[in-house]
């Protein structure tokens, strides 16, 4: 449930940022361009979460 959770927050920061982003630059705005940068915090997320930072105790 985790991952599920994971995926739909990164997925929303996803839209906000390239929103943002691409209203800022004066481009246009491209759903592949958000599907991308899902992946990549997604996967950054898991590889973080599940090996890289061990918890305390």
């Amino acid at each position: 449930m985790k991952f599920v959770w994971t995926l739909i927050w990164a997925l929303l920061l996803s839209l906000m940022t390239a929103y943002v982003v691409s209203n800022m630059a004066g481009g246009s705005f491209h759903i592949s361009q958000v599907i991308i940068m899902t992946l990549i915090f997604t996967g950054a997320v898991v590889v973080l979460g599940e090996g890289l930072i061990e918890d305390e105790g």
